[in-house]
């Protein structure tokens, strides 16, 4: 009888959610432990077969910083961006387009739905410039997505699953690394989404970043702008991202735990959530 309190559970979401997109930034270990990467890509698919527009961007932080230790390059971050020289971007690009995305490519192909890789290069996705850290300092080849070509995502998706690589290109042909969580918050705010979810390796946004237990369960956007300038590490770029996404017409935006399985699931289509909603202002 669980089973069918779930589904009856489920069952004004799918409704709700049927037709509109969901902009789905795939990252931590959901993408490092072998089962939860299946879970993911099944989960992505269940998605597309209840009628909504899943679109996957990915990075793929800890096998670029993997590689860069292999050959001896140093790594730095500075305020939750990595700082990027030529030889940084060059690897992220062969490890992210190369590796990463051909891999959830395939997981998803698996599990029933056919699935395209892109990266911002691909039929001008992505129009990039250079940025800094949000304190102004200087972190090298890392990018900002200045436009968004949603043509191309929406033909896509009306028979397949996107998946993105978050690295792109200026107008000059310079090539950027562009953080994961800025390129999902701009595809998303490209495309009106309706949803934007972040898989990260914490429960959600935490009032007490030393406490797991003190998630925040749902906020209101002034709210997170408020008590951004006390948030740091890796937070701050997905909270910022949610702010960015919802103030460019996104609906939602949610932030949860990809070490759970289903978390994307237990998210969308249960009433008690999984992880921290982030919705406009009241």
């Amino acid at each position: 009888m669980r089973d069918i309190a779930t589904l009856l559970e489920a069952l004004p979401y799918i409704r709700e959610f049927h037709g509109k997109t969901v902009v789905i930034k795939y990252g931590g270990a959901a993408m490092s432990d072998a089962a939860l990467k299946e879970e993911f890509a099944r989960d992505v698919v269940l998605l597309k077969y209840v009628g909504m527009n899943p679109i996957v961007v990915h990075g793929g932080g800890p096998e670029i910083t993997s590689y860069m230790d292999r050959l001896g390059l140093p790594v730095q971050f500075v305020e939750g961006l990595r700082v990027s020289s030529p030889e940084t971007v060059e690897i992220a690009k062969m490890v992210l387009v190369g590796k990463v995305n051909k891999d959830i490519v395939l997981l998803v192909n698996r599990h029933g739905m056919p699935a395209v890789g892109l990266c911002g290069d691909d039929g001008l996705l992505f129009r990039v410039s250079r940025q800094s850290s949000p304190s102004g300092h200087d972190i090298g080849f890392v990018g900002r997505i200045e436009r968004v070509d949603v043509d191309l995502l929406n033909r896509l998706a009306d028979g397949y699953i996107p998946v993105v690589a978050s690295v792109g290109a200026d107008r000059e042909g310079t090539s950027y690394n562009i953080n994961a969580d800025e390129a999902a918050g701009a595809v998303a705010r490209a495309l009106s989404a309706y949803k934007i979810m972040f898989l990260t390796d914490v429960p959600g946004w935490l009032r007490d970043p030393g406490d797991p237990s003190s998630v925040v369960s749902e906020a209101a956007a002034d709210e997170v702008e408020a008590r951004l300038d006390g948030v740091t590490g890796g937070m701050r770029p997905k909270l910022q991202a949610c702010l960015d996404a919802i103030h460019g017409g996104v609906s939602y935006a949610h932030i949860v735990d990809g070490r759970v399985p289903h978390s994307l699931l237990l998210e969308l289509f249960t009433d008690a959530g999984q992880g921290t909603k982030i919705g406009r202002a009241a």
